[in-house]
C-alpha cells in the first residue's frame, strides 16, 4: 500500500506522511530525498548509512528495527506522521 503525502493547511501546505508501514515510511523518505534535490549516494553519506540499506528502505522493505516500532505503535493504538521540519 503506497501512501502518498497529504497536504496539511495548518502547516502552511507542507505534506506529511502517516507510517503505517514499512511501505508508506519508504515513500516518505524518498519524497522528503527527492525534496531536498539529494541521490541516494548523497543522503546515505550524510546518514551514515549505506547507499543499497537506503535504497531497500525507499523500496519498502522492512527492516527488524522498523518492524518492532511500528509494532510497538500499533499496540499502543498510536500512529507516526512525518512531516519537514522548520528547524
Amino acid at each position: 500500500m503506497k501512501t502518498s503525502p497529504r497536504d496539511s493547511k495548518a502547516s502552511g501546505g507542507n505534506a506529511a506522511f502517516r507510517i503505517y508501514t514499512a511501505d508508506s515510511f519508504g515513500a516518505a523518505i524518498k519524497h522528503y530525498r527527492k525534496q531536498a534535490a539529494l541521490s541516494q549516494a548523497e543522503l546515505a553519506e550524510r546518514s551514515g548509512l549505506n547507499r543499497t540499506y537506503l535504497s531497500s528502505l525507499e523500496q519498502g522493505k522492512e527492516t527488524e528495527q522498523l518492524h518492532r516500532l511500528v509494532h510497538v505503535l500499533k499496540q499502543l493504538g498510536l500512529r507516526m506522521t512525518v512531516q519537514k521540519a522548520d528547524w
